[in-house]
């Protein structure tokens, strides 16, 4: 079952074709091949996967768990029993979780088996996902970082060594890393997933929220109805009727778009349109004022966290203390207040009133080089972030459902388009994601990672 999809290989253990020990067997000894190019993981957890999936195997009704011998990870920011949450810093005080997060616990009662923890840069702040003992890389090219802040994530299911993997996306960081890797990721919007603070305040003020990676959008909404809860997510609808889409590639400043990612999306609306939907090209009304409010939540819940997770100044990264330094400024002369949240949404109301769904691209120009980015400096950092993913944080901020996935490959790298939507329509950019998925169909892992070579079915 390597390389298999969730669905695949939860259907095969819970027939009893496999083991769940078996399948947690193989996919740690892909892991250990391929971890020294990868650098996709912070901890890998051999003994806890094969005590989950000798549960699962003991397990009386395995064909009532969902993802019965899955193997999954988790990024290094959610709690896992006996294992510290590091955050990608070495400034944290190194103390082992009591139990799980309730999300791990979520996973682990569904059947899944939890293989480690994945690299993330430090507090998941940067769009590249290095600390002081790796650099992630993407699969698709090994010269490029897998994306941040999730980079560990999306590198981990794109090379095969879990279907499926738990991440987190305060400005895009499940869809950066699943674009940057050729996979599938979903933020999901209010209500659902979020993440919190000690204190239980919203993380970054209510623009993080948690979200499923997979290498198919099936498996995306599987893993998103066990993480949730709701059932109704794990099948994906076919779109029954013509929607009305948006399609823009204009970027929130006036930066250049790679033509290969304009192309890209012309694609994607053909594609949609020759299936009767309606598509034009539409302006999204970013504004300066947005940006502004994107940053001050950046900027100041990095400053909040280096407080909540007990992060010693001293021991943080350069451009960290300087970014919690900017945060605590700002906190002084511009506060983060919710109207400035509200005046954005109020501001695209129109425009996702009037379509089913926006597409956008996920990036505006590949992916940065895959370099140790943590002994940059800030405006290194900053710079890079900014050019190369200008489009996702604006929906963390109007804090509305997307997904991205993968429209084929140019050059010998994956596109990604994102797919937006309203508030409460996660079943939509689901179904409407799939559909993208059959109209241009893409291997599910690139090749030199000793999987079997499998598209999308």
């Amino acid at each position: 079952m390597l390389g298999g999809t969730a669905r695949d290989i939860a259907q095969a253990v819970q027939a009893g074709y496999v083991t769940a020990t078996a399948v947690a067997r193989a996919h740690l000894d892909h892991l250990a091949a391929v971890e020294p190019r990868l650098q996709a993981y912070s901890r890998v957890l051999r003994t806890e996967a094969l005590t989950d999936a000798a549960r699962t195997d003991a397990h009386a009704d395995r064909a009532s768990l969902p993802l019965a011998g899955v193997p999954v990870a988790v990024k290094d920011i959610v709690d896992v029993a006996g294992q510290p949450a590091m955050h990608g810093s070495r400034a944290l005080p190194e103390r082992p979780a009591v139990e799980d997060d309730p999300l791990v616990a979520a996973l682990r009662q569904a059947g899944a088996s939890v293989l480690g923890k994945t690299r993330c840069p430090e507090l998941s702040i940067w769009g590249t996902s290095d600390d002081p003992d790796g650099t992630t890389v993407s699969p698709w090219a090994q010269g490029r970082t897998a994306g941040g802040s999730s980079g560990g994530s999306g590198a981990a299911v794109a090379a095969g060594t879990v279907a499926l993997a738990l991440a987190s996306d305060g400005l895009g960081s499940v869809r950066i890393p699943a674009a940057a890797s050729g996979v599938v990721g979903i933020r999901p919007g209010a209500d659902l997933l979020p993440a919190t603070m000690r204190d239980g305040d919203p993380h970054w003020f209510g623009m993080t929220r948690y979200g499923p990676i997979a290498t198919t959008v099936a498996d995306a909404a599987l893993a998103l109805s066990v993480l949730t809860g709701r059932p109704e997510f794990a099948r994906v609808a076919p779109v029954e009727r013509p929607l009305r889409v948006a399609v823009s590639w204009r970027p929130p400043a006036p930066l250049p778009v790679a033509e290969s990612i304009s192309r890209s999306m012309i694609d994607a609306g053909w594609l949609l349109h020759s299936r009767g939907h309606r598509v034009r090209r539409a302006e999204v009304p970013y504004d300066l004022s947005t940006t502004a409010a994107v940053l001050a939540r950046w900027t100041q819940g990095a400053a909040r966290d280096v407080a909540d997770l007990d992060a010693d100044p001293r021991l943080l990264q350069r451009r960290t203390r300087v970014h919690a330094g900017v945060g605590r400024a700002l906190a002084r002369l511009w506060p983060v207040r919710e109207e400035q949240a509200q005046r954005w949404r109020s501001k695209i109301g129109p425009l996702l009133n009037d379509h089913d769904v926006l597409l956008t691209p996920v990036m505006a120009r590949p992916q940065p080089e895959a370099i140790v980015w943590h002994q940059r400096g800030w405006l290194a950092n900053l710079t890079s972030n900014f050019l190369a993913y200008p489009f996702p944080s604006a929906w963390n901020l109007a804090d509305v459902p997307a997904i991205s996935v993968p429209i084929g490959t140019r050059e010998g790298q994956p596109m990604a388009v994102q797919v937006v939507a309203g508030p409460g329509k996660e079943a939509l950019v689901l179904s409407v994601a799939a559909q993208l998925e059959e109209l241009a169909p893409w291997r599910r892992h690139p090749q030199g990672w000793g999987l079997p070579d499998r598209a999308v079915r």
